[in-house]
């Protein structure tokens, strides 16, 4: 199970998007809430999640993903449970995604030290260690897929797509939505 952490002010297309994508390949994914099930976004758009933090399954955990904005990006930093599930599904080589502000959480954590990676514009600074790329809307670095923006959430939604089931797997949702 891949699960996707929500916190309040969460950048709704980072989520969205790539939860899409996701579930269009067959990857079990689920939502997760932290601080209750019904979040609120940064634009308003309140989404039930799947989940509470609470009610993870660490024995299902194939990875976690972290969307940008940046009062998600603060709740999740505000719960030791959320860092500690990140931290979790890094040390036993689990996917580890994020985009936007996200990346900087796993900046925090020392994950992205000496990695590729990719962010939000203006988030390099807190991103000290890693081997940033400016111009790219996903980067893959083994099993950490970071993402640069809103923008970039179909593109890094597929990376995550192909780290998980493979280039092939990606295309062909790529070529379910179109993509040009």
């Amino acid at each position: 199970m891949i699960y996707m952490l929500l916190g309040t002010g969460f950048e709704e297309t980072e989520a969205v998007a790539p939860l899409d994508l996701l579930r269009r390949a067959g990857v079990p994914t689920a939502t997760v809430g932290i601080g209750g099930k019904v979040i609120t976004g940064s634009h308003g758009i309140r989404i039930e999640a799947d989940l509470e933090l609470g009610q993870v399954d660490l024995t299902e955990l194939e990875g976690v993903i972290l969307p940008g904005g940046l009062g998600g990006v603060a709740s999740i930093r505000g719960s030791q449970a959320a860092m500690d599930l990140i931290r979790f599904a890094w040390d036993n080589g689990k996917l580890t995604a994020a985009i936007c502000a996200g990346p900087t959480v796993l900046a925090d954590l020392g994950i992205t030290d000496g990695r590729n990676t990719t962010c939000y514009p203006g988030c390099e600074s807190q991103m000290t260690k890693a081997h940033h790329d400016p111009g790219a809307p996903a980067v893959t670095d083994g099993n950490l897929v970071t993402g640069a923006s809103a923008g970039c959430a179909v593109p890094f939604g597929l990376a995550i797509i192909s780290a998980l089931r493979g280039p092939e797997a990606a295309r062909s949702v790529a070529e379910q939505i179109v993509i040009r």
